[in-house]
C-alpha cells in the first residue's frame, strides 16, 4: 500500500505518489489498526530545501510501506522564519505544533537545517523543540531525529553537545554495522549511505549515556544510534532519505555562496559520489577560482554538474532501514492494541447451572437453580455443592 500525504489540499508532486486527504470521520480508524500507521514529518529544512524534503521523506516511505498504509502529516516549528513561496506552501500545508501536541501520531520524523545561533540552544526555534521531545518521549512508539535534529535531541535529552570537525564530512561513505537491533535486520555488514555535516556526537559520550551506536563509518564516526525511552528515539547524522541529486545542488549552493563572497573557504568535494571525469573537471575550476574571484559559475561547469548526477546507491538500504522502522512501530502499535482490549474485555459471567450439568451433579443443580433469586452468600451453594456431591451424582 501506498503512503499518503494527510493535507487540506491536493499537494501536486512530479511523482506518482497518491494524495490521501484525511478528515476527522476517519481518524480514529488508524488508532485501532496496526497495519496503518500515522506519520508526523517536522520539516526544518531551509526554503530552498523545504519542497524537495517533503518529496525525498514521503517517497522513502512510500517505497519501505510494502502492505502497510502510511499517513503523513506535516508540521512546522515557530520560530523559523519563512519568505516567500516557501511561507505560503507552510501556511497552506502544515499544521502548527500546537496541533502536533494535541495528536495521535504513531511515529514521528524530524529534520534539521542549518543553524543560526553558535549554540543550539539559542535557536529561536529551541523551546518548542524541546517541547516536541518531551511530547514524542511519551506519545509515539518510535520518533527519528535527522542529522542537527539528532545533535540538538542528545544535547536536551543528556545535554551532549557536538564537536566541530576540521573539514565538512560530505559526501557517500561506507557504513559498518556494529550491533543487531531490530533497525538493522537484513542489512548488510557494510552499507553506503550519505552524509552532509560539520559537527557529530562523541561516541564515547553516547555509550556513557546508554545510547546503543548501530552503525559507524572510519572516516565520518557515528553513523546511526538509538536510544530507548517509552518511545524508541532513533538518531541519524547522515541522510538516508537524501535524492540521488541532493549532495550535487548543495556543492553547487556552496560553490555560489563562495563565489558571492558570501563565504571565506570553498566547499570540500563530496567523497565517493562524483564520477572520475566529472571529478577532474571540477577540481580544475576549484583551482582556478582560488585564484582569482568570480561571481557565478562557468557555463562549462554548469553543465559538468548537470551531467554529475550519480545513482542513489544507498536506496535499498535506505529502504530497508525504514521498513525496519515501520515494522517496529507495528509490533508495538499492535501489542498496545491488544492490551488495550484485554484490559477492557469484561469476564464471562460464570453460570452456576452450567457449571452444575457439566459436572453431574443434578441434586445441586435443582437447588441452586431454585435458590438463584435469593440474596445469599455467593459461595454458600458451592459448599452444598460440595456437601451433597456424593449423594446425587448423575451418571454420564
Amino acid at each position: 500500500m501506498p503512503a499518503f500525504l494527510n493535507s487540506n489540499s491536493n499537494v501536486e508532486y512530479n511523482q506518482p505518489l497518491t494524495t490521501w486527504l484525511a478528515d476527522a470521520a476517519t481518524t480514529g480508524i488508524w488508532d485501532q489498526s496496526s497495519r496503518q500507521i500515522a506519520v508526523g514529518l517536522i520539516n526544518n529544512m531551509p526554503d530552498g530545501a523545504l519542497e524537495s524534503t517533503e518529496r525525498q521523506f514521503l517517497s522513502l516511505l512510500d517505497e519501505a510501506s510494502g502492505d502497510l498504509r502510511i499517513r503523513l502529516t506535516l508540521y512546522s516549528l515557530p520560530g523559523i522564519y519563512r519568505n516567500g513561496r516557501a511561507a505560503s506552501h507552510v501556511s497552506t500545508y502544515y499544521s502548527g505544533i500546537e496541533s502536533l501536541l494535541k495528536s495521535r501520531l504513531d511515529g514521528l520524523i524530524v529534520t534539521g537545517r542549518e543553524p543560526s545561533a553558535a549554540n543550539l540552544a539559542g535557536e529561536p526555534y529551541w523551546k518548542d523543540f524541546t517541547r516536541v521531545v518531551e511530547w514524542a518521549r511519551e506519545n509515539t512508539y518510535s520518533a527519528v531525529w535527522s542529522c542537527l535534529a539528532a545533535h540538538a535531541a542528545v544535547l536536551y535529552c543528556d545535554g551532549l553537545g557536538r564537536v566541530k570537525s576540521r573539514s565538512k564530512y560530505c559526501g557517500v561513505f561506507d557504513c559498518s554495522l556494529v550491533a543487531d537491533h531490530r533497525l538493522t535486520d537484513g542489512i548488510a555488514p557494510h552499507i553506503h549511505l550519505p552524509h552532509s555535516r560539520w559537527n557529530g556526537v562523541v561516541e564515547s559520550a553516547l555509550k556513557a549515556h546508554g545510547y546503543r551506536v548501530l552503525t559507524r563509518s572510519a572516516e565520518v564516526g557515528v553513523d546511526t544510534f538509538v536510544k530507548e525511552y517509552k518511545s524508541l528515539f532513533v538518531f541519524f547524522q547522515g541522510h538516508p532519505e537524501y535524492d540521488s541529486d541532493t549532495l550535487l545542488l548543495e556543492y553547487r549552493r556552496d560553490v555560489g555562496r563562495y563565489l558571492r563572497g558570501e563565504s571565506d573557504r570553498y566547499p570540500a568535494m563530496p567523497k565517493n559520489y562524483f564520477t572520475v571525469e566529472a571529478a577532474v573537471m571540477l577540481q580544475a575550476y576549484q583551482n582556478e577560482a582560488a585564484r582569482g574571484p568570480q561571481r557565478e559559475l562557468p557555463a562549462e561547469i554548469q553543465e559538468t554538474l548537470l551531467r554529475a548526477k550519480t545513482e542513489r546507491m544507498w536506496q535499498a538500504e535506505a529502504v530497508r532501514i525504514y521498513r525496519n522502522w515501520l515494522d517496529y512501530i507495528v509490533a508495538q502499535k499492535r501489542a498496545r492494541i491488544q492490551a488495550s482490549k484485554s484490559a477492557n474485555a469484561k469476564p464471562a459471567a460464570f453460570d452456576r447451572d452450567i457449571f452444575c450439568r457439566r459436572r453431574g451433579f443434578q441434586w445441586c443443580f435443582e437447588a441452586a437453580r431454585k435458590r438463584s433469586g435469593e440474596a445469599e452468600e455467593s459461595c454458600r451453594w458451592l459448599r452444598d455443592l460440595r456437601k451433597h456431591a456424593l449423594i446425587r451424582r448423575v451418571l454420564p
